[in-house]
């Protein structure tokens, strides 16, 4: 990872600038550089993963026109090739150094133009603008918010925007900002046609293109790591991988030191693709002393969010003081595409699809946002196969009425699809997945909620609620992470569309507590 900013103001202030952009230096801690374009303030922190000679460091600049980048742009040789041939010449490996050229040949258009996770800041030296841009996922980080004059600032996270802006929002995914506004690109959960592919033909599409999801994301001039839960999503990342590299890989697994669910099947699978595997253990007084830490890096107070990042910031920072990892690969995103434990109670194909979409389309302020968080604080890259633009094309096209569980088996299209290659032991291809913060450990939950429990009496969770009009607090945990949050992102609640919940219209999800456990058919889920 790495962090961007720029305050698009000759007027901007530089101690200001450089006192918000401090804040996330770990994002990258290689080398840092701020400049002044002329017409407002640019900074980059690097992480070196792609070109790591002292060439690849932005701002990138091309005859008057600056670019920072925080971003992997897959396939890039290709493009750099022809723009070679084009006439222009690059100094680094880096593969961001090639987005000054596509401006210039392209204009906006090059966003289209991209498979990519990121996120840009371009100042145009002829027009004397400033554009930015942002992946159609959101699975790198954007926001922006206007000064007390009504001049823009973006930046990689809000806690570089606080005191700065008095409005911080997240940049939308698949869109673009130029002269003062935003253009969708893409809209990456729309499906202009229904793919009508019979059963063995979309597995074999899913089988092919997650393989080439993962394939390029091994693609990295740093150490590369898994993240390996033991459920079916990181565990085929991770038996992929293995596979694509014909070599052992690094595995690294979290849980509670009381009843971790996962941690079992995930040795399973780390002994079965034969890879070098850690666990990391955490304790009760982990999970709560890091907590604050957790939701101020995090900049949320949604509930299944901080709870799923506690074991993943712990087991990430472990990796961080422990090895010469730079790159994570995760699981995230499979969820929303083929279905979880409440999409069971969809009551038609029609409803699965506008879920899934919903879903995908806020995914970068939940469950994308964990994973960047998390991992980024520690000075690490994330990369989300589940995430490859071709496969999310492909799976939301697919006919909803396939994906709905009539098969008795959540994720069946997923799991058929790998059903006799080998990659992983068939109880782990078909195991039933377990919430993330049950497969941490069930007691995880239970020591957040006793925490919140001794923090306020009943009258003091009414009074303390009843201050939030927004997203209102409805158990004494939700107002305690709200008031963390409101600690160090005062009045900036909207950033966050609401609570991560199951859909309460539908029959059985009507629920007061985010965690699949509640659910009537959880089941062994969580066994």
């Amino acid at each position: 990872m790495c962090s961007i900013m720029c305050y698009c103001s000759e007027e901007a202030s530089l101690d200001a600038f450089i006192e918000g952009f401090g804040r996330t230096e770990s994002r990258g801690p290689d080398d840092s550089r701020v400049i002044d374009t002329g017409h407002g303030l640019m900074g980059f922190h690097r992480l070196s993963i792609m070109g790591l000679t002292p060439e690849g460091m932005q701002p990138f600049e091309l005859d008057g026109s600056f670019a920072v980048c925080n971003g992997e742009l897959y396939g890039f040789e290709h493009m750099r090739e022809e723009l070679c041939e084009k006439g222009y010449r690059f100094e680094s490996d880096s593969d961001c150094e090639i987005l000054l050229p596509l401006y210039r040949e392209y204009g906006v258009g090059l966003f289209s133009l991209l498979d990519a996770e990121f996120a840009c800041i371009i100042y145009d030296g002829e027009s004397q603008g400033f554009v930015a841009a942002r992946d159609p996922i959101g699975i790198r980080p954007l926001y922006y918010g206007y000064d007390t004059r009504g001049t823009i600032v973006f930046a990689s996270e809000p806690k570089n925007l606080v005191g700065l802006a008095r409005e911080i929002m997240p940049f939308p995914p698949g869109h673009y900002y130029q002269g003062g506004h935003f253009v969708r690109y893409c809209d990456i959960a729309k499906v202009d046609a229904v793919c009508t592919d019979d059963l063995e033909t979309a597995c074999a599409a899913i089988r092919s293109k997650l393989v080439a999801g993962v394939h390029k994301r091994l693609v990295s001039d740093a150490k590369v790591g898994f993240l390996l839960s033991g459920g079916l999503d990181s565990s085929l990342v991770c038996a992929i991988a293995t596979r694509e590299l014909d070599a052992p890989i690094e595995t690294f697994a979290v849980g509670m030191e009381e009843d971790p669910i996962d941690l079992k099947y995930a040795r399973e699978t780390a002994a079965y693709i034969g890879s070098r595997h850690t666990e990391v253990l955490m304790t009760p007084a982990d999970v709560i002393s890091s907590l604050e830490d957790v939701v101020t890096l995090l900049g949320t107070y949604d509930i299944t969010t901080i709870r799923a990042s506690i074991g993943m910031y712990l087991v990430c920072r472990a990796i961080h003081e422990r090895t010469d990892i730079r790159v994570l690969l995760t699981g995230e995103i499979s969820d929303e595409l083929f279905g979880y434990k409440y999409t069971d109670f969809a009551p038609s194909a029609a409803a699965f699809q506008e879920e899934s979409q919903k879903r995908v389309r806020e995914l970068h302020m939940y469950d994308v946002l964990r994973a960047d968080r998390c991992i980024s604080v520690n000075s690490l890259e994330a990369r989300v196969p589940f995430g490859d633009l071709d496969f999310v094309r492909y799976v939301m096209a697919l006919d909803p009425q396939m994906k709905l569980n009539t098969y008795g088996k959540g994720k069946y299209l997923l799991r058929r699809a790998f059903e006799g290659t080998e990659l992983l032991p068939d109880d782990i291809l078909w195991r039933e997945k377990a919430a993330f913060s049950d497969a941490v450990g069930h007691s995880m939950v239970d020591h957040l909620k006793e925490y919140a429990e001794s923090c306020y009496t009943d009258e003091e969770f009414e009074r303390g609620r009843r201050r939030y009009d927004f997203a209102q607090p409805f158990t004494k945990e939700s107002l305690l992470y709200r008031d963390i949050f409101e600690r160090h992102y005062p009045g900036q609640a909207a950033m966050v569309a609401g609570f991560w919940m199951p859909n309460s219209s539908w029959e059985g999800c009507d629920v007061d507590d985010p965690s699949a456990r509640v659910l009537a058919n959880y089941g062994d889920s969580g066994r």
